[in-house]
């Protein structure tokens, strides 16, 4: 299924406060209890659960379960190749800082202490990369761990929607959902991870150029609290598409 247009002032041809056109195609992996590629304007990512019955060292025994998550980006995900960190030896700062975002935002999504000692590995790799690829991955990832849920008939535990999305100050003004070619040149970036009922899991802003004010702060949350919105009734009508 997909939502959004394209119309408005934006370099892109979009409004300040409009998404860009989302879709997603489920059951990408045969294998996997739930996947799909999620597609924000260019920006494209595979994301798979797998439902194992384990759990870390540290919850053993606990009768608790556990949601983690891997990220990476393909060598020609980017306008120029960049070798695969294994080829490196290990994971880049980025790679790490992202895939624990991922997995701390999606451990919100469900009661873990009725999921039983089981482990989500939620998996996402960007096939193709043209910003916000860690917001989509977040998105995403809701959608094939919503659907290997359902899978493994453990969906009464998955307790809200979780999505992410861009915001920032670009041209002197607050912009929704930002491409490489404004996030690269903006004044302030921001991520925001949340709920369908307005509450926050994560904020992530910088000030890249001078330091932004509430009033400014107010601005791009009103934006993502809307952007956040229409992901998550993005969600909900691709599972449901699914059954």
């Amino acid at each position: 299924m997909s939502i959004g247009s394209a119309s408005g002032p934006r370099g892109d041809g979009r409004a300040p406060d409009q998404m860009r056109a989302l879709s997603a195609e489920l059951g990408v992996q045969k294998w996997a209890e739930g996947s799909a590629i999620i597609t924000v304007g260019n920006t494209v990512v595979i994301c798979s659960a797998s439902v194992e019955d384990r759990v870390p060292p540290h919850l053993r025994g606990k009768g608790t379960g556990w949601i983690t998550a891997e990220y990476s980006m393909l060598p020609r995900a980017t306008n120029t190749r960049s070798d695969r960190e294994a080829v490196r030896g290990k994971l880049g700062g980025r790679t790490h800082e992202i895939q624990r975002l991922i997995g701390r935002s999606l451990r919100q999504a469900v009661d873990l202490t009725k999921l039983g000692e089981r482990s989500i590995l939620i998996d996402c790799d960007v096939l193709v990369a043209d910003g916000g690829t860690r917001c989509a991955s977040i998105t995403g990832g809701w959608i094939a761990l919503a659907i290997a849920m359902r899978a493994k008939k453990l969906d009464k535990f998955l307790t809200r929607n979780i999505a992410a999305v861009s915001v920032g100050i670009v041209d002197g003004r607050p912009v929704l959902d930002l491409p490489y070619e404004e996030d690269s040149r903006a004044d302030v970036d921001l991520n925001v991870v949340a709920t369908e009922g307005g509450h926050y899991v994560e904020l992530q802003g910088t000030a890249e150029q001078e330091p932004f004010d509430r009033a400014s702060l107010d601005a791009m949350l009103a934006l993502a609290d809307k952007g956040i919105a229409e992901l998550i009734a993005f969600q909900r009508a691709t599972v449901d598409s699914a059954r």
